[in-house]
């Protein structure tokens, strides 16, 4: 996964665009990404801001799914963003934005609400910030317009109301959906791999010698057939020690074993994670590798067209010298003698 700079973030944040997929990508980058929460916090405010009116939306969106998909690992972006969203929220007043848009914030802080993301008095300053009291009517659909009795109609407009709603509410679904991706908070990679190290380092299941310390125990300890032959208690005794030691050792390997078997798990959901988040980010390059591979192939056209204007141009150097100026241009009466001399 890559690292962290300000000005990968703002990369990152000017391609980022209204598809679950790509706000899900980027908000798992800035969870893994956590020990930089307030400058992380204190960027996407500033690019908020400076964002144009259409992107100001997919910003909030941003923000609602870092915040509600980091509350597993700690509060720190929650904290963070908690102290900046007033300021985000009167931005999105002062702009003026449409009632759709205001319709959506009211909707994310009434999730946050039920969630129980910020506390009612936190949603009430939020609300204020936004200047608006209550949630704007939702349009009524097409569908609960229709009164035609045909079905070939009904149909029909159902399908146009369904594509109008997949356009209207493509953010907002990622709104409800967001609380359930992803799938984990991917480990840093230095991380990963000193749990790797450890548990090959320190795994009891490669432990040669207390394994063969218990290979080597007397029969006696695991058979009880063996206990028809003490004849005294001196004897009884030496044994129960014997058993004592044994058991010692094998419960204390056997906790070992246990250890071993939870960091195995433990190894294995950290991988799982950061493989999730390196498809993620896989598909994501790939997308911009395609987009690239298209600009570079227009830029190659451009360079080719450009070549070829520039063979079609004259040559100026087979132009005549006008260094000392050109020679003065004829009278009108020379212009008269010559035209009267032709005719002649």
């Amino acid at each position: 996964m890559s690292g962290f700079t300000e000005s990968a973030l703002i990369k990152k944040l000017a391609d980022l665009n209204n598809s679950s997929q790509s706000i899900q990508t980027l908000s798992l980058w800035l969870i893994h990404h956590r020990k930089h929460y307030a400058q992380i916090v204190k960027i996407w405010l500033r690019e908020l801001i400076k964002a144009k009116e259409s992107k100001k939306l997919i910003m909030m969106y941003l923000a609602n799914d870092v915040i509600q998909n980091s509350r597993k690992k700690g509060p720190e972006f929650g904290k963070e963003f908690c102290m900046m969203l007033s300021k985000a929220f009167e931005h999105m007043a002062d702009i003026n934005a449409d009632e759709k848009t205001k319709g959506s914030l009211c909707r994310l802080l009434n999730i946050w609400k039920e969630r129980g993301v910020y506390s009612e008095q936190q949603i009430t300053e939020y609300k204020e910030a936004l200047m608006v009291t209550e949630e704007p009517p939702l349009k009524k659909s097409k569908k609960s317009l229709i009164k035609s009795e045909s079905p070939t109609d009904r149909k029909k407009v159902e399908k146009e109301n369904e594509v109008t709603l997949e356009v209207e509410a493509k953010l907002d679904t990622h709104v409800h959906l967001s609380p359930g991706t992803p799938a984990g908070d991917p480990p840093e990679p230095e991380e990963l791999i000193k749990a790797i190290t450890d548990l090959e380092n320190n795994t009891a299941s490669t432990d040669e010698v207390v394994r063969q310390r218990i290979a080597q125990l007397p029969v006696e300890v695991t058979e009880i057939s063996h206990l028809s032959k003490i004849e005294d208690k001196d004897s009884a005794e030496k044994l129960s020690k014997k058993i004592d030691d044994a058991i010692t050792l094998i419960n204390e390997y056997n906790t070992r074993l246990a250890l071993e078997v939870e960091n195995r798990k433990k190894v294995s959901t950290m991988l799982r994670d950061f493989l999730i988040s390196q498809k993620e980010l896989l598909a994501q390059a790939e997308l911009s590798l395609g987009e690239y591979q298209d600009k570079l192939q227009k830029a190659y056209i451009v360079r080719q067209e450009l070549k070829s204007h520039i063979q079609n141009l004259p040559d100026l150097t087979a132009l005549p010298d006008v260094t000392g100026g050109l020679p003065p241009l004829p009278s009108a009466g020379d212009l008269f003698n010559v035209n009267l001399h032709n005719m002649h």
